[in-house]
């Protein structure tokens, strides 16, 4: 999007047009999914013809990369805000107090869920099933991996103290979802295990497969998230 500060007006009214084209697009994804989004019944909310919507998005895979991609950048910038907070309160702790082991990997667990809890649409978007006949171009993997970048760095502040496993130099030698971080083999199994595990809870619980049950999701992913750290 243009900046707004040197943006023509012509500019302006196209990232206006494109951002309620968006907000459409999220109403119909909460209603029927992403995959039967249609652009031509946005284009009949919005008031306009099929053809004058397609000059603000050439097609139905255009408009959902750009709802991952701003689903992408909320969760990071969410899961990034949380991270320097964590790391500032690191910093005020007295030597006297707990050492802190878990607070980031805790934080940004509690965050992810916060997050997905505000919006369902977006997590499970980006979390969920995959949309048909949609494919995600590169740039998308390239956001997404800025999250387990921050992941990465709150598991190697508080290293597993169990011995390494076969599964951890699995993980070291196959690390190409860790892009280039540093991390060592343990810290790369807990980071992964962490990822998987809250997200299990988390997908079953956004889609509904702990209604009826009669306990609280909250208390089980906070079990989930114990058992993890104290590894």
């Amino acid at each position: 999007m243009a900046d707004t500060g040197t943006a023509t007006p012509r500019e302006r009214y196209r990232a206006q047009i494109r951002a309620e084209i968006k907000e459409h697009a999220w109403q119909q994804i909460a209603t029927t999914g992403a995959s039967a989004l249609s652009l031509n019944a946005i284009a009949k909310q919005m008031g306009m013809s099929g053809p004058a919507l397609y000059r603000y998005y050439a097609n139905r895979d255009e408009l959902i990369t750009e709802l991952i991609r701003d689903a992408y950048r909320s969760l990071a910038d969410t899961l990034r805000s949380t991270a320097e907070k964590a790391t500032e309160e690191g910093a005020d702790r007295s030597d006297d107090q707990d050492d802190g082991r878990g607070d980031g990997l805790a934080g940004l667990a509690h965050a992810v869920r916060g997050w997905a809890l505000r919006d369902p649409q977006r997590y499970l978007l980006i979390y969920g099933t995959p949309v048909p006949g949609y494919h995600a171009p590169d740039d998308i993997t390239a956001i997404s991996s800025q999250i387990m970048t921050l992941l990465l760095d709150a598991a190697s502040a508080a290293p597993p103290r169990r011995p390494e496993t076969p599964l951890d130099h699995h993980l070291a030698a196959h690390r190409d979802w860790a892009g280039d971080h540093p991390a060592p083999p343990a810290v790369l199994h807990q980071a992964l295990s962490f990822w998987t595990r809250i997200h299990g809870v988390l997908s079953l619980e956004l889609a509904g497969h702990f209604a009826g049950m009669g306990f609280d999701p909250a208390l089980l992913f906070a079990a989930e998230l114990d058992d993890l750290l104290t590894r």
